[in-house]
Parts: C-alpha cells; structure tokens; sequence
C-alpha cells in the first residue's frame, strides 16, 4: 500500500492488517499507552468539501500519533485556481510526509497519487469514502465478533457509501445486499469491480430495487442521507422517490433479530431513517463515529509509518 485511494485497490489480508491495528490502537488509547509512530511527520489535509468528522479525526489522530496535521482548505491552496494538481502534488511532497484529500471528482485523487511521491489517502469523493467503510468494518466486529459470513444491508442512494460498503464487504468476507430506487443505481463500472471481488471471495452481492429484499435476515443495516453535498436543487424530486427506502420499525422487522443500525452522518431524522431506529437499541451510529478516529489513525501509520 502506497496509498488508500479505493478498498478495491488492497487485498484482503491489508484490509483485515488495518482493522486489526485500528482496534489495537483504540485499545493503547482507552489505557493511556501513548504510540507516537508518526513522530516528526506532517500530514496535509486538503478540503474542498467540508465536514465534522473527517476533520476533526483526522487532526486528532495525527496529533495522538505524534504527528502535525495542516490543514488546507480551497483558500488556501492553488489547486483550482490555476495551478495544476501535478505542480500542486510537486511541492506539496517536499513539505509533507503524507496528503489527505476530500473532494469532489474522484479523478483529481487518483491524479495526486500518481504525480506525489508521499502517501495520499482518499478522506471521500463523490464516487468513493474508504476511510468511513473501514470504521463501519470495524464497529460490526467490535459488536458481532467477526465479519466473515455476516450479511451487510444498505438501503438508498447508490452513492459513494454503497460503492465503498460494496468494496470493503468483499474484501472482508461478508455477503452485501444493496437496495437502491430505479435510476439512482450504483456506478456501472464499480458495480463490475465489486462483482469480480466478490467472485474472488466467495460472497455473495445482491444489487435490488427492493429494500425488503435486500434487509432479509441482514446482521449490519445502513443508511445514507438521500441529498449529498452539491444536490440541493434536487431535495424536493429525491425526498419523494427515496421515501419507499426510508429505515423505519416496519423495514427493520425484516433484519435478524439482534442487528445493529448504522449511518455515516449527518442524518436526517425523519428522512432517510425514524428516530425510533436512529436513536433505539440497534443503533451504534456513535460508536461508529468515534472508530473513524482509530481507522484512520491505522490508515495513517500504515502508510506514513
């Protein structure tokens, strides 16, 4: 791994190697044993798009692991004002130990990775989001046990959530079953990845426009806002077709008895998911928040360490 840009990009045994470094992390963490492996190092954080948590996690398991984060927003960079992302990826490499990237076309990332010769790490595009996927990973362990053979359900847009969950269930062993509306499908060409990962893992991945279909017996259910980032103008049309994929009581009925309730966040109660749901005993939508924290920092060590 020189980089994290796509699960569909590392094999299986370096996905479980994060996993199991981001929980031994957290576990040096809740005791006070400090693990300053990046002492020295600077991580650059390049945001075009804002947000709470890949920000916040980000800083802080730098910082906990004894390194410098920076941060960089579009005003504070070139990039996309003239200057090119092979001169911007040229400069930045004599300064950083490593790049973090949230942004929007998926393109600009693979380009930086391949101009930098520092690690970059993919913090989500609009066609991808890794890092979040490895915390969702992490979080059905730290509450299943293990992963190999339970069923991942996600219900709603066929976003950069529902590509990456279909990545990181192949990779880690769990069979995915995805229900999305008619026209708001998942990307063609990551679908045919996520396929062949599949075939290569002996798992099973279900693509349906049927939420009940895809929720049977699931272990894991996940949500999705239904308005990304830069698709407000679409909130009314959106609001009205994903409302048959909406997480409610009479939807989860169809999962296991004991399966646990997640989302990325921000969610938007009485949208996408009921508060009867979000807030209620499946939900571990805040434990999963936090291990974006410890992910990340295996992400960083891994690569930067």
């Amino acid at each position: 791994m020189k980089d994290l840009i796509s699960l569909h990009d590392i094999t299986s045994e370096e996905l479980h190697q994060l996993l199991t470094l981001g929980l031994k992390l957290k576990d040096e963490l809740k005791k006070g044993i400090p693990h300053p492996i990046l002492k020295g190092k600077t991580l650059g954080m390049i945001f075009t798009k804002s947000s709470t948590r890949t920000r916040v996690s980000f800083e802080v398991g730098m910082t906990q692991l004894g390194g410098y984060p920076l941060f960089l927003s579009s005003n504070d960079i070139q990039l996309g004002r003239g200057e090119t992302i092979h001169d911007t990826a040229k400069v930045l490499e004599r300064y950083l130990d490593g790049i973090m990237i949230r942004t929007y076309a998926h393109s600009d990332v693979i380009e930086l990775a391949e101009e930098a010769d520092i690690p970059v790490i993919n913090a989500l595009t609009d066609l991808l989001h890794p890092c979040q996927v490895l915390a969702d990973l992490m979080t059905t362990y730290e509450h299943k046990g293990k992963l190999e053979g339970l069923k991942f359900a996600y219900i709603g847009d066929g976003n950069n959530m529902a590509h990456s969950i279909m990545y990181g269930c192949a990779k880690a062993g769990l069979d995915c079953a995805i229900a999305t509306p008619k026209d708001y499908q998942c990307d063609d060409e990551v679908v045919e990845n996520a396929k062949a990962d599949f075939k290569a893992s002996g798992r099973e991945l279900i693509l349906t426009e049927d939420p009940i279909e895809a929720i049977k017996n699931a272990d894991v259910v996940y949500t999705d806002t239904w308005v990304s980032m830069g698709q407000e103008a679409e909130k009314a049309e959106r609001q009205k077709i994903f409302t048959p994929y909406q997480v409610n009581s009479e939807l989860f009925k169809h999962a296991s008895d004991d399966a646990i309730f997640m989302h990325c966040l921000p969610a938007y109660r009485g949208f996408e998911v009921t508060e009867d749901i979000i807030d209620g005993p499946h939900s571990v939508i805040f434990d999963e928040a936090e291990n974006r924290l410890h992910a990340q920092k295996a992400v960083m060590a891994t690569l930067m360490g």
